[in-house]
């Protein structure tokens, strides 16, 4: 039985995506962040030596990291399915999306949550302007037009094809579903781009991904 070490609003919900997906039997650990600093908690240090989440155990095997995770499910488990066949442009592709979601998308979309949080923090009055300056201009020149240059290109990509890889759902598609739900959280992804807004509708409606929010909770990545 697989074990999901599960951390509320994090990549381990796309784990329990791609588990439902593949129709595998696993248990969920259930980890919650911490209200104030909405970190992991110290336990999941007993797991993995990082003590972050997504992590899996199947038996012998402790897993980390959401790509890694996702690759190694759909290698040992998804009998063919998920994966675009070896050697096609699909595979080259699937590949491609599967590194790009953490690689390129996730890095701005985590810069502009550290720096929103940077400009609303408390702090003393004589320190305020300027750190709240250094963020909006740190904003303004490199993390939104970062955003904006990734989502135009993945907004680009689906011309013509609904899903990343190809014409078929499979295992980038979940991988790339946490950028894009962070864009659309705090990111600016909006009806502008409606290639990506059909996308997060379409598996939004897949039953094993509604089935993965019931078991792991909702959904709602921090703003």
């Amino acid at each position: 039985m697989i074990t999901v070490h599960h951390l509320n609003n994090s990549r381990s919900q796309r784990v329990l995506w791609l588990l439902e997906e593949l129709g595998i039997a696993y248990e969920i650990k259930r980890y919650q962040r911490d209200a104030k600093t909405m970190l992991a908690p110290p336990e999941l240090r007993a797991v993995h030596p990082l003590g972050k989440s997504p992590v899996i155990q199947d038996g012998a095997v402790t897993l980390a990291e959401s790509g890694a995770i996702l690759e190694y499910l759909v290698e040992r488990h998804g009998n063919g399915r998920m994966i675009p066949a070896a050697g096609t442009p699909e595979r080259l592709r699937y590949t491609y999306w599967m590194h790009f979601a953490e690689g390129s998308a996730m890095p701005p979309l985590l810069l502009k949550l550290i720096f929103d949080r940077i400009e609303k923090a408390p702090m003393p009055f004589f320190v305020r302007p300027v750190a709240r300056t250094i963020a909006q201009r740190a904003k303004a020149g490199f993390v939104l037009p970062n955003i904006d240059r990734n989502l135009d290109f993945m907004e680009g990509e689906l011309q013509g094809r609904d899903w990343f890889a190809g014409g078929e759902f499979s295992a980038a598609d979940v991988q790339m579903s946490f950028p894009l739900e962070a864009a659309r959280a705090r990111g600016g992804l909006d009806a502008k781009r409606p290639r990506l807004m059909s996308f997060l509708e379409r598996i939004h409606a897949r039953p094993a991904y509604r089935r993965a929010i019931e078991k792991g909770g909702e959904y709602a990545l921090m703003r």
